[in-house]
């Protein structure tokens, strides 16, 4: 483990369920061999934190606009299927079919609300072609996990990342799909962990080397906590 890891050479971790990458995921390309693409990208907010409990959290790489998560998507087309995090403010990716929303707990969103309402909610778009048909399930996913902030809060915390998703949400999309999940923006590694949970194969990779440690350390101890993943 250490160095970001050319196309060809050892992955960072690898056991019988997720191969993890550490590199680019515009360099690297093992992940667009997957079958479906579940991921959480950098929004293209120029998202940051500050001081939060004492504590700076630093920005997210690539988030400066939504260049690079569109250039990944460009990697993997619109005909494959996809199910990608963003900010509902923010343009959606080119081939979106739908647009669904993440509900976050209703202790959230309280920090830069805006005339007494909170930022409780997140994109979900399923890009590509997936089956039209009448009826289905709500495109509304609301997590039973808290916050981080709360006391008994463990999303941030079990991700290990300022923007872990939940695991309750994050395996109602994973049914959604099938086959191996793909993960080019793999945070605290919850789509990883998630994927494992649930008994699907999953190539993920992850551009800095902190949250490849933490998805290591998850994986490696199955850390298969299902109040939270990213």
């Amino acid at each position: 483990m250490g160095d970001p890891t050319p196309a060809g050479k050892a992955p960072y971790y690898s056991d019988e369920w997720v191969t993890l990458w550490h590199g680019d995921c515009l360099e690297l390309t093992e992940w667009t061999a997957a079958d479906v693409l579940v991921t959480d990208p950098p929004y293209g907010r120029a998202w940051r934190q500050g001081d939060l409990h004492g504590a700076k959290r630093d920005g997210i790489t690539g988030d400066e606009s939504t260049a690079v998560r569109d250039a990944a998507l460009a990697l993997w087309g619109t005909e494959r299927r996809a199910v990608v995090f963003g900010d509902l403010m923010l343009p959606p990716p080119i081939g979106t079919k739908l647009v669904g929303a993440y509900r976050k707990a209703l202790d959230s969103g309280v920090r830069g609300a805006m005339g007494g309402v909170r930022r409780d909610l997140e994109a979900i778009y399923l890009v590509g072609r997936w089956p039209s048909g009448i009826g289905g399930r709500s495109s509304l996913f609301p997590t039973r996990a808290p916050l981080v902030g709360s006391p008994n809060g463990i999303v941030a915390r079990g991700g290990g990342h300022p923007h872990t998703k939940p695991q309750d949400v994050l395996g109602e999309l994973i049914l959604l799909t099938q086959g191996t999940i793909a993960d080019p923006f793999n945070g605290g590694g919850s789509v990883a962990v998630a994927a494992k949970a649930a008994g699907r194969r999953c190539v993920a990779v992850e551009i800095e080397e902190r949250y490849c440690e933490i998805t290591a350390k998850r994986l490696s101890q199955d850390a298969l906590d299902f109040g939270a993943v990213s």
